[in-house]
């Protein structure tokens, strides 16, 4: 089966910077879209970036030019380096890959388990 394992995270303070990876894994034909989300607590789930197969990005204003999403297609991973934190950024973030298995070749979403962001001093 298809899976994605996020790591990365942690407790930081505010102006740090942490950076997450998230690597799929399993019978796979091909990924498209990769992106990043996460929740706070009492807050609905936002997107915070993405990236297609193309290299394209797409980013949340509140993360514009603090955050940078890049994926390795060789290792199958996606990363999100996140600089200048701030104490609003603390949630539990979670990777979502679009990707077909070697069954069905179909695209669907898979959702990593998710990793803590703390952002605090």
């Amino acid at each position: 089966q298809v899976r994605v394992v996020e790591s990365g995270g942690g407790l930081v303070q505010p102006g740090g910077s942490l950076r997450l990876s998230c690597v799929a894994s399993g019978s796979i034909f091909g990924i498209t879209v990769m992106g990043w989300f996460r929740q706070a607590p009492g807050k609905e789930r936002e997107l915070v970036a993405d990236i297609n197969s193309g290299t394209r990005t797409n980013y949340a204003d509140s993360v514009k030019g603090r955050f940078t999403i890049s994926r390795d297609n060789a290792k199958k991973t996606v990363y999100l380096q996140m600089n200048s934190l701030k104490p609003e950024d603390t949630a539990v973030y979670y990777c979502k890959g679009v990707i077909s298995d070697r069954t069905t070749y179909r695209p669907r979403d898979y959702w990593g388990q998710g990793t803590q962001v703390t952002v605090s001093s």
